[in-house]
């Protein structure tokens, strides 16, 4: 039996015993020895134990790479180990290497080694490097520059895609399109000309995400090969979901397309065949953007080619798609209807179209139907939908019933009281069911034959129809049923009490409840009671906090919360400590919705719980409370390990009124599990975030500016507006090159008549690149 790679062997353990003490004992010489060493446990072990011992451990490694050239694996070992190690040297000493004009390939394994640590002071050397004779040296120094980031090495790597060097102009392209800086767009673009590189430029450009090679790419799609039209085609949705997310609009991206004309949709359909699903997706949304009316066709074809990518598409696509789209409806298979019909929306207004599919083979598609309708909305479909609660199948019939309450109509109370007497009994529960949604005053004598009979599921609907009237006659029999020898019963009739108007007999009897020997009886006359407001029940709620039944006590907790009894608030005071989570949460959101600042505190360190989801019932709970204390315990939620968590914290920040939100806010814009959210939140709270913002523009640097204005953009307010045109002339350079590259995306009049502007007096050159893309050609 073979074991296990993932099982270390005895030998192996020992091995790796003998590592980890030559590592505390910092004996470098005797662990570089051991690189060679065949288990690949082991020598992962010695990587490890050479990179923690940082500055010993370099110059023996160092040395490795010029007198071991003839054992890869001893290289690659010690390439890792210099790339991960602590050693503050280790810059210092590939620098040294490279000065001794070693053999190319140590001189690539220096290079990666400086870009693995992103080694800032290598970037004169690996730029001079990118002009090396030999070829693996100069797409090391390349590569490294890449990983180091941050737009260093730009200008060589520009002069790379002018060597005509086919090996290293690709990593190069790929490089310039990761930078994201601006002086790689142009001569990226010039590629697009170039048959040999245009589809991986193509490819560099939408990964830059520059909303300038929109228009650019889209030009070259009427000519495009198939393999290059489906690289424009993800390019230009990634650079338009960059454009959304960051300014709140890719119209300058749609409007680009559109500007190819009708030629554009042939070379995009065509280029389908053999496409990938990304690219599948990425060409069908193309086609929507498009607005044309060929589009809407091609779609619908698409739909037996790739069907998951052209159904969202033909969605996007709008109302001109509309008679395609019911065309295909009504002559398409079962499989077609399945795509088709969750596109059908209330703009489509005609249910003719949409009837045929009630009586398709496939019960998924009569399912579709009856959603579809419901969103249209007309009740002419309203018979149709009643012969259907005839059919057996259980999802078919709550989909119809649930169609049938949306619809409603005069012709659905007829039949509805026609069928809740019919002798089936699956059509009798599904008509009940609308009868007591609706709770007409006609069926009261119905409500209370069917609440009195014997069937168990009809007595539980007819209840709750009961409860809907608030007749004199159906209260009486909620109160005899209350009694009832079911406990399924009683727990209907407790739960119905509690939407009676103000009977002090039905509070007698909610009362009562609370003693009954069934838990869930119990638990829903502790809802009701809750729901009523029923202060004299106070003392007998207290005594189900200690009930044996979970729910029983959350179910009192929940309906302390709205008394005004001062046993009560104590009560829920005690509760938000309880060792039992559940109650512990309820006593949390019932103090929540009281607003006592005297139990601020409290809610604050449970939103600090080890438990998730204790503290999103915390932050639920603080959301009331107003005040920095609250805004300061939302802030820190909204760094949470828990996306969850997170999610909820940053939601409830974007819907504050107070200073300090916006401010909490834009701290979180440079936390990469926070910035995009942070940036929307900023948007949602409109003009309550503009002075923040525009006071932390004066010194914001990098991404941290780019949010700021990206989140004026995604406003769409004047005021925002003015405050990023305002920004253009602000004294801190990186504001000025989010405005510009913000305005440059909106692509409206205004937008480029501020860039006009701007552009007569900027001395940056990013900023003027950007000015220049945003006015076009």
């Amino acid at each position: 039996m073979t074991s296990s790679p993932l099982v270390l062997s005895t030998a192996d353990r020992e091995r790796i015993t003998v590592v980890d003490r030559l590592g505390l004992e910092e004996r470098a010489d005797a662990l570089v020895a051991l690189l060679s060493e065949k288990s690949w446990a082991v020598r992962r072990a010695v990587v490890a134990a050479l990179a923690r011992m940082g500055e010993p451990a370099v110059e023996p490694l160092a040395q490795v790479l010029t007198s071991a050239r003839d054992d890869e694996a001893v290289l690659a070992a010690a390439v890792d180990a210099l790339a991960a190690s602590r050693g503050g040297g280790v810059t210092q000493a590939m620098l040294n290497l490279i000065a001794r004009d070693p053999p190319p390939a140590a001189l690539c394994d220096a290079a990666q080694i400086l870009g693995r640590r992103r080694a800032a002071l290598a970037v004169p050397a690996l730029e001079g490097f990118c002009a090396h004779s030999d070829d693996n040296v100069a797409v090391a120094a390349i590569e490294a520059l890449g990983s180091i980031g941050g737009g260093v090495g730009i200008d060589a790597l520009v002069a790379v895609l002018a060597s005509k060097n086919f090996f290293r102009i690709f990593p190069a392209i790929d490089v310039l399109g990761r930078s994201g800086d601006g002086r790689a767009l142009a001569p990226l673009l010039r590629l697009l000309d170039n048959p040999r590189y245009a589809v991986e430029a193509a490819r560099s450009l939408g990964r830059a995400g520059d909303p300038a090679a929109a228009a650019p790419l889209a030009r070259l799609l009427p000519r495009a090969s198939d393999a290059l039209a489906r690289a424009i085609a993800v390019s230009l949705t990634s650079i338009h979901a960059r454009a959304l997310e960051r300014f709140g609009t890719a119209e300058g991206v749609v409007a680009a397309l559109r500007k190819g004309g009708p030629a554009v949709v042939p070379s995009i359909a065509r280029s389908i065949g053999g496409a990938t699903f990304e690219e599948q997706a990425a060409l069908c949304s193309l086609l929507a953007w498009t607005g044309d009316e060929t589009a809407a066709f091609a779609l619908v074809s698409l739909l037996d080619v790739t069907p998951s990518a052209a159904a969202p598409a033909l969605r996007s696509l709008g109302t001109g798609s509309d008679p395609q789209l019911l065309q295909a409806l009504r002559e398409g298979d079962s499989n077609r209807r399945a795509l088709l019909l969750p596109l059908v929306t209330s703009r489509t207004r005609v249910a003719a179209d949409v009837l045929p599919c009630l009586s398709d083979p496939d019960v998924g598609v009569r399912v579709l139907a009856c959603n579809a309708l419901a969103r249209i909305g007309d009740a002419s479909a309203v018979p149709r939908l009643f012969e259907l609660l005839r059919e057996p199948d259980p999802m078919l019939t709550q989909a119809a019933v649930s169609t049938l309450q949306a619809l409603g109509s005069a012709t659905t109370e007829k039949l509805a009281l026609e069928s809740a007497r019919a002798p089936e009994p699956h059509l009798r529960r599904a008509a009940l069911r609308i009868v007591a949604y609706f709770g007409y005053p006609a069926a009261l004598d119905l409500l209370i034959e069917v609440a009195e009979g014997p069937d168990d599921k009809l007595r539980d609907v007819a209840i709750q129809g009961l409860a809907l009237l608030n007749d004199a006659r159906g209260l009486a029999v909620l109160l005899r049923t209350a009694a009832h020898p079911n406990p399924r019963a009683r727990a209907a009739a407790m739960r119905a009490l509690g939407q009676s108007e103000e009977d002090g007999q039905a509070r007698l009897t909610l009362r009562s409840g609370l003693t009954d020997v069934d838990a869930w009886v119990r638990y829903y006359a502790c809802q009701a009671l809750g729901k009523l407001r029923d202060d004299g029940a106070a003392e007998a709620l207290l005594k189900l906090l200690d009930d044996p039944a979970g729910q029983v006590r959350v179910g009192a907790v929940e309906a302390l919360a709205h008394l005004e009894a001062a046993v009560a608030i104590e009560a829920l005071r005690a509760a938000a400590a309880s060792a039992d989570p559940d109650v512990q949460r309820a006593a949390l959101l019932g103090l929540g919705s009281r607003k006592l600042a005297e139990a601020l505190p409290a809610l604050v360190e449970a939103s600090k719980s080890a438990d998730a989801a204790t503290r999103l019932i915390a932050l639920s709970a603080l959301a009331p409370y107003p005040g920095p204390a609250a805004v300061a315990a939302l802030a820190d939620a909204a760094s949470d390990p828990d996306a969850s968590v997170r999610e909820a914290a940053l939601g409830l920040l974007a819907v504050r009124s107070e200073p300090s939100a916006p401010v909490a806010l834009i701290g979180l814009i440079l936390n990469p599990l926070t910035s995009a959210r942070a940036v929307e939140a900023l948007a949602a709270l409109g003009s309550g975030s503009i002075p923040a913002i525009v006071s932390a523009l004066n010194s914001a640097h990098g991404e941290l500016a780019i949010g700021l204005i990206a989140a004026l953009a995604r406003m769409k307010r004047a005021d925002a507006f003015a405050a990023i045109v305002d920004a253009l002339s602000l004294p801190n350079v990186f504001a000025r090159r989010a405005s510009a590259g913000a305005l440059a995306a909106l692509s409206t009049a205004p937008a480029r008549a501020a860039l006009e502007h701007a552009l007569v007096s900027e001395s940056d050159a990013e900023v003027r690149r950007a000015c220049l893309s945003g006015l076009g050609p």
